[in-house]
Protein backbone atom coordinates (compact mmCIF):
# COMPACT_ATOMS: atom_id res chain seq x y z
CA UNK A 1 0.00 0.00 0.00
CA UNK A 2 1.38 3.66 -1.08
CA UNK A 3 2.37 5.99 2.08
CA UNK A 4 2.50 9.28 2.34
CA UNK A 5 4.13 12.03 4.52
CA UNK A 6 1.94 14.71 5.15
CA UNK A 7 1.71 18.38 6.61
CA UNK A 8 -1.32 19.25 8.53
CA UNK A 9 -3.22 22.50 9.99
CA UNK A 10 -4.12 22.13 13.41
CA UNK A 11 -7.89 21.93 12.32
CA UNK A 12 -7.37 19.10 10.08
CA UNK A 13 -5.10 17.13 12.72
CA UNK A 14 -7.89 17.79 15.28
CA UNK A 15 -10.75 16.69 12.77
CA UNK A 16 -8.87 13.55 12.08
CA UNK A 17 -8.57 12.68 15.84
CA UNK A 18 -12.28 12.95 16.13
CA UNK A 19 -13.11 10.67 12.63
CA UNK A 20 -10.55 8.42 14.40
CA UNK A 21 -12.59 8.17 17.57
CA UNK A 22 -16.31 8.44 16.61
CA UNK A 23 -15.32 5.52 14.32
CA UNK A 24 -12.75 3.60 16.66
CA UNK A 25 -10.28 3.46 13.92
CA UNK A 26 -6.69 1.80 14.27
CA UNK A 27 -4.70 4.94 13.44
CA UNK A 28 -4.76 8.02 11.65
CA UNK A 29 -4.18 6.57 8.40
CA UNK A 30 -7.33 4.84 8.37
CA UNK A 31 -9.35 8.15 9.47
CA UNK A 32 -8.30 9.47 5.90
CA UNK A 33 -8.99 6.58 4.18
CA UNK A 34 -12.49 7.29 5.98
CA UNK A 35 -12.84 11.09 5.09
CA UNK A 36 -11.71 10.20 1.39
CA UNK A 37 -14.39 7.29 0.84
CA UNK A 38 -17.14 9.99 2.32
CA UNK A 39 -16.01 12.56 0.04
CA UNK A 40 -16.39 10.02 -2.80
CA UNK A 41 -19.30 9.10 -1.80
CA UNK A 42 -20.88 12.69 -1.58
CA UNK A 43 -18.80 14.51 -4.10
CA UNK A 44 -17.44 12.06 -6.74
CA UNK A 45 -18.74 12.16 -10.40
CA UNK A 46 -21.91 14.29 -9.13
CA UNK A 47 -22.41 13.96 -12.88
CA UNK A 48 -22.17 10.00 -13.40
CA UNK A 49 -25.00 9.70 -10.38
CA UNK A 50 -26.95 12.33 -11.74
CA UNK A 51 -27.44 10.32 -15.51
CA UNK A 52 -27.53 7.10 -13.27
CA UNK A 53 -30.80 8.03 -11.46
CA UNK A 54 -32.26 9.70 -14.68
CA UNK A 55 -31.65 5.89 -16.23
CA UNK A 56 -33.10 3.87 -12.91
CA UNK A 57 -36.36 6.65 -13.16
CA UNK A 58 -36.62 5.82 -16.68
CA UNK A 59 -36.56 1.99 -16.13
CA UNK A 60 -38.83 2.20 -13.34
CA UNK A 61 -41.74 3.41 -16.16
CA UNK A 62 -40.67 0.47 -18.07
CA UNK A 63 -43.04 -2.65 -19.01
CA UNK A 64 -42.65 -5.53 -16.67
CA UNK A 65 -43.72 -9.16 -16.31
CA UNK A 66 -44.10 -10.77 -13.18
CA UNK A 67 -42.42 -14.01 -12.73
CA UNK A 68 -43.89 -16.13 -9.81
CA UNK A 69 -40.95 -19.01 -10.37
CA UNK A 70 -38.07 -17.72 -12.50
CA UNK A 71 -37.04 -21.66 -13.12
CA UNK A 72 -40.52 -22.43 -14.41
CA UNK A 73 -40.96 -19.29 -16.21
CA UNK A 74 -37.66 -19.38 -18.54
CA UNK A 75 -36.93 -23.22 -18.65
CA UNK A 76 -33.97 -23.33 -16.06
Amino acid sequence: MPQALISLSDEANKLLNIVKAKHNLKDKSAAVEAVIEHYIECEGEPDLKEEFIERIRRAEKGKFVRVHDFAKHYGV
